[in-house]
């Protein structure tokens, strides 16, 4: 059963994400590939439920709760029947999970309280509180996960900057998805927003969303910059690229939202052209070299 979980997430993994496939394969502590891709093929598959097959949010809420509660029984131990082939990539991956209150919990629980509360507000606006909310359980989710998968066993830096890397490809990610997440009935800018500058959701060209929008972008500038300084500090180099392959697909997306004067498009394309793919191999020898020198600037520091 493990053996099949682990082909059924590989094969979930290569259709879902690219990026996330090679993660697995160049990055991630070799004992644990198999788990990270269960991890992201049991996610992805559970978000594409909440987003896409529930046709109501009856059956959204009772999807949710129903994970939510398998979660609860599986790290209790119990042994459970009929569950689906997605739920036994959930089952073993827990029953892989190498201690309590570990970083893996963190990442599953976190970001099945983001899917829960997609299910809920579907077709609402969100608050201001709740957006906030939002990208801190994505970024406590997603640094978690991280810090599990690659260089488990090494010691992580420490410090208060620690999720603003993963803040600032969500404020980025959900700037990217804006226009096709509203037409799907999610909408992240906040109703404050909206009923004090009187526009909708879909005024993306009005000055005071693109005003909203700027700001967000040097939100999300800020945060990237402090963020990726934290994971400098990393002992592992496989920890250092893949956060910052993972933050220059979304500062790529940035680029792009300034170049066209904060109006947003329905889709962005720039990660998959040529060019791109050029900036993920400067930045891997970029980071390769500045990790190799490290000892030697410190050993010559006053």
């Amino acid at each position: 059963m493990t053996d099949s979980t682990a082909a059924l997430a590989r094969s979930i993994t290569w259709a879902g994400s690219k990026q996330a496939y090679y993660t697995a394969r160049l990055m991630v502590d070799r004992d644990l590939r198999d788990d990270f891709a269960r991890a992201y093929a049991y996610l992805r598959w559970a978000d594409d439920v909440i987003d896409v097959t529930a046709r109501s949010k009856d059956e959204r809420v009772s999807f949710s709760q129903r994970q939510m509660h398998l979660i609860d029984r599986l790290y209790r131990k119990e042994r459970l029947s009929n569950l689906g082939a997605e739920e036994e990539m959930l089952a073993a991956l827990i029953g892989n999970d190498r201690g309590a209150d570990s970083g893996l919990q963190s990442f599953i629980r976190n970001m099945m309280a983001i899917i829960e509360f997609d299910a809920h507000r579907k077709g609402r606006f969100i608050t201001e509180q709740e957006l906030d909310w939002y990208t801190e359980r994505v970024a406590n989710s997603v640094t978690d996960g991280l810090q599990y998968f690659i260089g488990h066993s090494h010691a992580q830096p420490i410090g208060q900057d620690r999720l603003l890397a993963v803040k600032a490809c969500h404020i980025s990610h959900l700037l990217r998805d804006m226009l096709p997440d509203v037409a799907e009935g999610f909408i992240n800018i906040p109703r404050e927003y909206l009923g004090s500058h009187k526009i909708g959701a879909e005024d993306t060209r009005t000055p005071p969303f693109r005003a909203w929008v700027c700001d967000r972008v040097k939100l999300a500038r800020h945060y990237f910059a402090a963020g990726k300084r934290y994971f400098d500090r990393a002992d592992v180099l496989r920890v250092k690229t893949a956060v910052n392959w993972y933050c220059a697909r979304f500062e790529g997306v940035l680029d792009a939202i300034e170049r066209d004067g904060f109006i947003l498009r329905e889709r962005y394309s720039e990660r998959r052209k040529l060019p791109a793919l050029l900036k993920i191999v400067r930045l891997g020898i970029s980071l390769s070299v500045r990790h190799v020198s490290r000892p030697l600037v410190r050993a010559f520091e006053p």
